[in-house]
């Protein structure tokens, strides 16, 4: 199958060797105060038995020596630390001869595995879409599961999925991940839901507070590295809004989060949590690229010093996840 062309100046490679001096290290330091969902046990993580790591495992024991001298790599590789909005860490698609039938029911497996189900169903269609589906998609593997530090990776058009068993520590997903849609129509993208659902808490804002948030152009879409207590932020504080205000942020917060598996969603929360809650967030609506001149802002970023997920809705979605802990906050 023909890989597809991306349609925007965007779509090209970042090192993210910056983003992982911002994550990786020991135990998580005492929760902050602020407030947010509750967890329902101590922190929470992937782990090496968890189920999408447990295929993991199978999959790299599946492999022959020649599969593993194309796809398998050292977990130091700098391949670990590049992302794209549309590329291949390796050769070889899922759907061709490379790999036999389980391997390719294994793959599948992952994907469900590191994705609610509504995530799961919203990504298959989303690649799909935009390649003809996870047959045109690439598997790197990092490290070996069951002796060190490993990471699976999928890689293609407008996604970028992990499962590391938390080899990655205190890095939600294993590191940053991306995710969008080719679909220009943005009420026809598979992702304007989340548009807007943050534009419900742009809606709830004061003339004031509106103000604040509206930015008028937004940063590139790859400037996602962690910034941590010293870094400057767009938009509106959330600690400077209301309760009500607030509630409509951690809904947000939430809905963005759903695709994913539960025990990464909770590592995200608890990441955030110990960093300053979500009264350390940012919230930034940016006027350019209003796609149908709506007012309804395509383009947005929620920022903090551990957090930053930065969606580019126009002309199509691009969304960049960075959730982390900076090396300098470690214990």
């Amino acid at each position: 199958m023909t890989r597809s062309t991306p349609s925007c100046s965007d779509c090209k490679a970042v090192d993210r060797r910056d983003f992982l001096r911002s994550v990786g290290g020991v135990a998580l330091a005492s929760a902050a105060s602020s407030a947010f969902w509750t967890l329902p046990g101590a922190y929470a993580a992937p782990s090496p038995t968890s189920a999408a790591e447990t295929t993991v495992g199978r999959f790299y024991a599946s492999l022959s020596e020649a599969q593993k001298k194309t796809i398998c790599f050292s977990f130091t590789d700098p391949l670990r630390q590049k992302i794209n909005a549309n590329w291949h860490i390796t050769k070889p698609t899922v759907g061709n001869d490379f790999y036999n039938a389980d391997q390719r029911k294994m793959i599948d497996e992952i994907v469900r595995n590191v994705t609610s189900a509504e995530g799961y169903d919203r990504l298959t269609k989303q690649m799909e879409d935009d390649s003809g589906g996870i047959s045109d998609y690439s598997i790197a593997m990092f490290g070996e599961p069951g002796k060190s530090a490993f990471e699976w990776e999928l890689t293609g058009r407008h996604l970028t999925l992990r499962a590391d068993g938390n080899s990655v520590d205190q890095a939600a997903f294993g590191g940053p991940i991306i995710y969008g849609h080719g679909e220009e129509n943005p009420k026809a993208n598979l992702f304007h839901y989340q548009t807007l659902q943050v534009n419900e808490v742009f809606k709830a804002l004061d003339a004031k507070q509106a103000k604040q948030a509206l930015v008028e152009k937004a940063p590139n879409e790859t400037a996602v590295a962690l910034q941590g207590d010293a870094g400057k932020f767009p938009g509106i504080a959330v600690s400077e809004l209301s309760a009500d205000q607030k509630g409509l942020v951690l809904k947000t917060l939430q809905v963005l989060l759903s695709p994913y598996r539960q025990e990464d969603a909770d590592e995200a929360m608890e990441i955030l949590k110990a960093t300053g809650g979500t009264d350390k967030l940012h919230m930034a609506f940016y006027q350019n690229e209003d796609l149908q001149n709506d007012k309804v802002w395509d383009n947005w970023r929620v920022e903090g010093p551990s957090f930053v997920w930065h969606f580019r809705g126009a002309p199509h979605v691009h969304a960049y996840i960075n959730i982390g802990v900076l090396a300098s906050k470690k214990a």
